[in-house]
């Protein structure tokens, strides 16, 4: 009876092990097949060594045929292939939990299996658009204007420039010289309205064909960061971000545009041309040259010296008339902040945009160059016979000032907390 009941225990614990054998952990597996084996083997013996005792009991042991003596044999046999699988059984458990220890130090885990759903939640979207299927979403938009009816046909071989321009009514004549100059070079033009005049414009035969946007004494920077998102812009391989009050008579955007792509320039303006108002020396043109990248003339308190490394003796451009890449802008308009609307401060940081090496990257166009005015349009131009400091135009001039102080503050704050950004110019 205690073969027996050993025995039907053991077939017991092979259904169990074999429950665990379905397991998708693989040292679980092993485990379990190791025990199933020892266990049969176990059994086996079991029932061999009671056949064996009960001959040895009623003294059949010493008249046993040869037919006996052979299976009896065979018990002895199976009884030592047990021990065998015994002691297999207990050496496995114990190298198979080392094992898993390793494995556990190792830190390493069996990759899960990866089901449809598992990978469709692990595809990034865009925030907002899970409840839409993933074909039909569009994260990127165009400032293109497009007819009430029809599908007009798009040249996949022209590339596609953007032209945004601060305006004012009364830089009205300057501004359709500039605007004649860039549609016909297949540019696509939007003009900020900052006096809110925009029924002005619209004796003008271009008007209909330009994007207009009015909000009231706002600046270009403004203007910029709310409606020149990177994603809205994207499709457009160059923008240029310019004021009004620029002179173009030497000035073909096509040249430049090809000037600027065989040099790689990243971040670009044109130069400013004789009796341009200027505030930096590197901005004026050179005579006889393409394109440079840095001046060793000095101005003022603004020394630059052969071997000048930093704003604005290399790597600067001046925010009248800068010109980006796209890479570029989108760089430029996550550093331009929301609440400082004159960004003064931000053409010391540009080259930071340049996609790569500042004095390489970012340069001065002198082969087309512009005329800079130098017009106040914000707070109006100074009236004479009244102090500098009770006009409007003296506001803002202070106010731009108390912001370079703040982009200046909140740029050191960011980059001492930010532990993954190292300064590639310090």
């Amino acid at each position: 009876m205690l073969q027996l009941f050993f025995f039907l225990f053991s077939i017991l614990v092979y259904y169990y092990l074999w429950e665990v054998l379905v397991m998708p952990h693989v040292l679980e597996r092993k485990i379990a097949f190791s025990m199933l084996t020892s266990l049969l083997l176990l059994s086996i013996l079991s029932f061999c060594f009671g056949i064996s005792w009960k001959m040895a009991k009623t003294h059949l042991v010493p008249r046993l045929s040869d037919l006996t003596s052979k299976r009896l044999c065979f018990c002895n046999a199976l009884l030592a292939a047990a021990l065998f699988s015994g002691l297999f059984f207990i050496g496995s458990v114990f190298t198979t939990t080392d094992y898993i220890e390793r494995i556990s130090r190792w830190q390493l885990k069996v990759d899960p299996v990866i089901t449809p759903a598992d990978r469709c939640k692990a595809e990034c979207r865009p925030k907002g658009s899970e409840a839409l299927p993933k074909g039909l979403v569009r994260t990127t938009s165009n400032l293109d204007m497009r007819p009430l009816w029809g599908f007009p046909k798009a040249n996949p071989k022209e590339s596609k420039n953007l032209l945004a321009i601060p305006v004012g009514i009364k830089q009205k004549e300057s501004v359709n010289q500039i605007i004649k100059k860039f549609l016909p070079s297949g540019f696509v033009v939007m003009l900020f309205h900052y006096d809110g005049e925009v029924d002005a414009w619209r004796d003008l035969p271009w008007s209909k064909s330009v994007v207009h946007v009015s909000a009231a004494s706002q600046t270009k920077w403004w203007f910029a960061k709310r409606f020149l998102h990177p994603d809205v812009v994207t499709e457009y391989e160059y923008i240029f971000l310019w004021d009004e009050d620029l002179g173009v008579e030497h000035f073909d955007p096509r040249r430049y545009i090809s000037i600027v792509k065989e040099e790689g320039l990243e971040i670009s303006q044109p130069a400013l041309g004789p009796h341009s108002e200027t505030h930096h020396q590197i901005t004026e043109r050179v005579n006889n040259t393409k394109v440079h990248r840095k001046t060793n003339k000095s101005r003022g308190n603004k020394k630059c010296y052969e071997n000048s490394t930093a704003p604005p003796c290399v790597g600067w451009v001046e925010m009248m008339a800068p010109v980006f890449t796209r890479a570029a802008w989108r760089c430029t308009w996550y550093m331009i902040q929301n609440d400082l609307i004159h960004a003064w401060g931000l053409d010391y940081n540009l080259g930071y945009c340049a996609q790569g090496n500042r004095s390489k990257n970012v340069g001065v166009v002198d082969s087309e160059y512009v005329f800079h005015e130098g017009v106040a349009t914000l707070g109006g131009a100074e009236k004479k016979g009244v102090p500098e400091n009770s006009t409007a135009r003296w506001a803002v001039r202070r106010h731009s000032s108390v912001e370079l102080e703040e982009f200046k503050r909140r740029w050191r704050k960011a980059a001492k907390e930010d532990e993954c950004w190292t300064d590639p110019y310090s």
